[in-house]
């Protein structure tokens, strides 16, 4: 896709008052609208919840956005929730680039300046990595539920029996000529004085 015709949209979320306490979260809005390949850019109290979404899935029917960043919480948290959204609205769902404003910087910067200085540096690097994103397409591959596990001492034996305990077929491969490593070598265990064997 050629660059010139990326269509930004940037959404900065105050996360009730997680980020905004430190985060002036209209200037970051502001200061992302300025920069190249943004159509447009809001802040929101809450950009996961259902409304917030909405609000996205408008503006790529609307705006012809074909590129989105959300700044606000961890991508562990909502990454999915927005790449759903902008799949509802039509858009690739790997055209989506957040950038983490609550726990990078409202949670981590006291001072307002500095917070929302470190914020639009966020906003601004997401909106450059997101011009470069490329469509992918979810795949379904089949699988064998098999693990092999490399060592066979007390941390090798017991991760080979939890995997097996969860129904996976478990090859345990060992160097030595028996298992056990060296707490086979032990007479005997503290506190019970059980015999290591």
């Amino acid at each position: 896709m050629n660059l010139a015709k990326i269509k930004t949209g940037v959404y900065v979320c105050h996360c009730g008052t997680n980020i905004a306490a430190t985060v002036d979260v209209g200037a970051v809005a502001e200061f992302a609208r300025g920069l190249d390949g943004v159509v447009l850019a809001r802040d929101y109290t809450y950009m996961c919840s259902d409304p917030g979404q909405d609000l996205i899935k408008q503006d790529i029917k609307e705006h012809g956005l074909n590129r989105v960043v959300v700044a606000s919480c961890s991508p562990l948290m909502h990454e999915l929730t927005f790449r759903r959204a902008c799949s509802d609205g039509g858009l690739n769902p790997f055209f989506v680039q957040m950038a983490n404003i609550r726990e990078h910087c409202s949670w981590v910067v006291d001072d307002r300046q500095d917070a929302t200085t470190k914020a639009k540096g966020l906003v601004a690097a997401a909106i450059q990595r997101v011009h470069y994103h490329q469509p992918l397409d979810m795949r379904q591959v089949q699988m064998t539920p098999t693990a092999l596990v490399v060592g066979g001492g007390i941390a090798g034996i017991e991760a080979a029996l939890k995997l097996a305990d969860s129904g996976k077929h478990v090859y345990l491969v060992e160097r030595e000529s028996s298992i056990g490593g060296h707490m086979a070598q032990l007479y005997k265990t503290f506190p019970t004085l059980d015999c290591s064997a």
